[in-house]
């Protein structure tokens, strides 16, 4: 049975792989969830290729053109792909599903693989991924844990997850912890795109029967967006508060954040984004206490004159359903104490049988 040499952007999950043929960098700022990356030109030559098209001449640059794709195309054949069986169906796409992905799609389709060319390339699929999460996240079911920071809300996700609830973790999506001190030391945050692509995979894939634990954001976590239609539905869904004492908060946070602890200076160039907020003398008293290794002091500082304000003040503000919020209150943010409001909340709706 032959299959069609195209196919569309909600074709994709018909496929046994999708391989990406763009360049390393474009690869690097998006690209359909579990593609793989096979460029047919790496960054410097698609660059020489594109200046020897403006410079020289379309014919020039296509002539170069036609002997890199084929050597690097080779490659992979001789690598990459030489494992597949013979019923393996590919699905190939590049920027605008046009010569570069028409290339490879030809090739593994004369070999004899049931490959398919992505109508409209990456520009289809982004298009795709765009509309839905206009429309997507405004059909399920949301509830937004709310508390201070350091509440262990981003733990407690982790464990309804564990636990077999539905979960939209935002901040892992967008690799950052959603504060001034929120940068991970050894992941930095995606593009917005990939952020975004992230996003709309991990809603198509719930079920709209069932909740979704989302935590409270804001518009930004760190330097991504939060588009706006899943943002509006977060604020009009059923909240949870975390009620937990602030001597749990702030040895919470110490562990959780044991990586500015090693490394006081940056911690202190951190400090210095909070001047504008609270003046230079508070920053320095903060800072003196980074100097001294002084954590508990500066950690309930910082939550009592920083975090807390400003998180009731946009909680309250953003959240119109927290007076009326389930609350839950430990007395520890151990993981056994966070396991059990994990299972308390899960009990309130089990995932089905």
């Amino acid at each position: 049975m032959k299959f069609p040499d195209v196919a569309g952007v909600r074709e994709i999950d018909l496929f046994d792989e999708v391989i990406d043929v763009r360049s390393p960098a474009e690869f690097a700022e998006d690209h359909v969830p579990g593609a793989a990356s096979f460029p047919v030109l790496d960054d410097g030559e698609r660059a020489r290729i594109g200046t020897l098209y403006k410079r020289v001449s379309p014919f020039d640059s296509k002539k170069l053109g036609a002997a890199l794709v084929s050597r690097n195309i080779a490659r992979h054949l001789e690598a990459g792909f030489a494992g597949r069986d013979k019923g393996w169906r590919p699905l190939v796409y590049c920027w605008r599903g046009g010569k570069r992905s028409g290339a490879m799609t030809h090739v593994l389709r004369e070999i004899g693989w049931q490959a398919a060319q992505l109508d409209g390339g990456y520009k289809a699929y982004r298009r795709e991924v765009v509309a839905q999460l206009a429309v997507l996240p405004r059909e399920f079911r949301y509830r937004v844990l709310c508390g201070e920071t350091g509440s262990g809300k981003s733990r407690l996700l982790e464990a309804l997850a564990a636990a077999g609830a539905q979960v939209l973790d935002l901040e892992r999506l967008a690799a950052h912890r959603g504060s001034v001190l929120g940068n991970l030391p050894d992941a930095p945050q995606p593009a917005q795109k990939m952020f975004e692509t992230r996003l709309w995979d991990g809603l198509r894939k719930l079920d709209r029967e069932r909740p979704v634990f989302v935590e409270a954001e804001s518009k930004k976590i760190g330097q991504l967006q939060v588009p706006d239609a899943l943002l509006e539905a977060m604020r009009a869904a059923e909240c949870v508060r975390i009620d937990a004492p602030v001597a749990a908060r702030v040895g919470f946070l110490i562990d959780e954040y044991r990586h500015f602890l090693a490394d006081p200076a940056n911690l202190k160039a951190q400090l210095d984004c909070l001047l504008a907020l609270h003046g230079r003398e508070v920053i320095a008293l903060w800072q003196a206490a980074a100097d001294r290794g002084d954590w508990e002091a500066l950690v309930a500082d910082l939550l009592e004159r920083h975090y807390d304000p400003a998180y009731r003040r946009s909680t309250h503000r953003n959240y119109a359903r927290l007076a009326d919020a389930h609350v839950l209150r430990p007395r520890e943010l151990s993981p056994a104490a966070i396991g059990a409001l994990a299972a308390e909340l899960a009990e309130r709706d089990p995932a089905p049988a």
